[in-house]
């Protein structure tokens, strides 16, 4: 019994108490609501298209080939002319200022033009060209590399959530289990030992189905950043006939990828690119070399030999201390220096070529060794091994041993699907072209 008084005390608490409660529920309703919205199931062909539209990076690369683009027309255009005009500033006999009139002022009027020589002008223009392609392969070396970050980002990310669907199952099977063991432990059916052993498997998995889903949470921040969506949460669907319809890779000779690379790699492109650039450059340099001629008129009024002269002028550099020289010498040597780095390149595109292809058969050899129906069995295996466990047909250590297993065989056989899924966006890195898996 309690008093009277005692009353008060009580009441009050467990209203603030159901309150708290319900304020809890709601926000952990609210915050799950909120999750589910900003979840979306997502297929790796929309999270490209939805990279190549809104990804800063590339869009401000977009802008270097824009502005380069710029840059030719600036080289096509010709030097301005040169207009100078001089007057009389004071005329003491006349006692006039700005005395430029016809009867007794003097004034005097030039134009002058320069001409380029040696073809100045169109080795400009080349130039301003293949600085303009040096900048679209850049570009389309970086999507390529973003690319390939996409998508085996993509590929990781999707068989670690299948690694953390099989820990789930697990889980759930176990956190049955535990919840019977400890009835059966208050009754003394089992022994505590077997109960702790039991619970401590249910952690394990946990704590290891944690792990998964930081290095899931990782995976889905780059994924973030490449598509520019931090508000939203990807699930990740692949659907299951494009990993069956990859073309068999050891079916494309070796030699025709490397072929292929040859003709597709921006890098490369780039590094010939650059080795054009540095001869055109060369060839500038030598017409620079040449001086360039001035041509002008001129109009004088009354300061010459004869009232109302008129003049033709020409006038050009005398080349007799510097011709370039320098600049000449330093061009030259750009040309040898990437000339060697063009047989660089071609050598580090083709080993790349070769590793990748080399890790895609390894992978598909490998996966092709797999029985189809052996994750299936398994799984089967797994509610016939709980059923067995729950009617002591089998012992907690038969079970534990089942339970490790499974999940090391099920993350074996994600990890080499996942595997070959790298190894194929590797091989198609490095040719530079999606050949597989499109």
């Amino acid at each position: 019994m309690y008093s009277r008084d005692s009353q008060p005390l009580h009441r009050p608490w467990n209203v603030a108490s159901n309150k708290i409660l319900a304020c809890c529920l709601f926000i952990l309703l609210a915050h799950t609501s909120v999750r589910a919205q900003d979840t979306l199931h997502i297929t790796l062909q929309a999270a490209e298209k939805q990279f190549l539209d809104k990804n800063l990076q590339l869009l401000a690369e977009k802008y270097n080939v824009s502005i380069a683009r710029a840059q030719i027309i600036q080289a096509r255009l010709y030097n301005n002319p040169n207009l100078q005009l001089s007057g009389n500033l004071y005329n003491p006999d006349r006692k006039k200022y700005f005395d430029i009139s016809n009867q007794t002022g003097q004034y005097d009027v030039s134009i002058q033009q320069m001409i380029s020589l040696a073809g100045k002008r169109n080795k400009q223009v080349k130039i301003a060209q293949t600085n303009a392609a040096m900048a679209e392969n850049s570009f389309f070396d970086l999507l390529r590399t973003l690319r390939f970050t996409l998508r085996s980002n993509f590929y990781q990310a999707y068989f670690l959530q299948n690694s953390m669907n099989a820990y789930a199952e697990q889980i759930a099977s176990l956190e049955k289990m535990d919840a019977t063991y400890k009835d059966l432990q208050t009754k003394g059916l089992v022994t505590l030992k077997d109960a702790v052993r039991l619970r401590s498997l249910l952690y394990s998995l946990k704590a290891e189905r944690t792990s998964l889903q930081n290095q899931v949470n990782d995976l889905e921040s780059e994924i973030q950043l490449l598509l520019q969506n931090n508000k939203t949460w990807y699930a990740l669907d692949v659907p299951a006939d494009v990993m069956a319809n990859i073309p068999a890779i050891r079916q494309t000779p070796l030699q025709s990828l490397v072929d292929s690379a040859y003709l597709n790699r921006q890098d490369l492109a780039l590094a010939k690119n650059s080795q054009l650039y540095n001869e055109q450059n060369y060839k500038l340099q030598k017409a620079i070399a040449v001086p360039d001629l001035t041509l002008g008129a001129e109009f004088d009024k009354r300061g010459s030999f004869v009232n109302n002269a008129s003049f033709l002028t020409v006038g050009m550099d005398l080349p007799f201390f510097n011709r370039n020289q320098g600049n000449i010498k330093a061009a030259k040597y750009s040309i040898d220096q990437t000339k060697l780095q063009v047989q660089q390149q071609m050598m580090t595109v083709e080993n790349e070529v070769q590793t990748a292809y080399s890790k895609a058969l390894n992978t598909d050899k490998m996966l092709e060794s797999i029985d189809p129906g052996f994750r299936g069995d398994f799984e089967q295996l797994l509610h016939n091994i709980n059923d067995n466990f729950l009617k002591k047909n089998i012992s907690l250590l038969e079970l534990t041993d089942f339970y490790d297993s499974y999940k090391e065989n099920l993350l074996q056989i994600n990890q080499l699907q996942n595997d070959r899924m790298q190894a194929i966006e590797t091989l198609n890195f490095a040719v530079g072209k999606t050949l597989f898996n499109n």
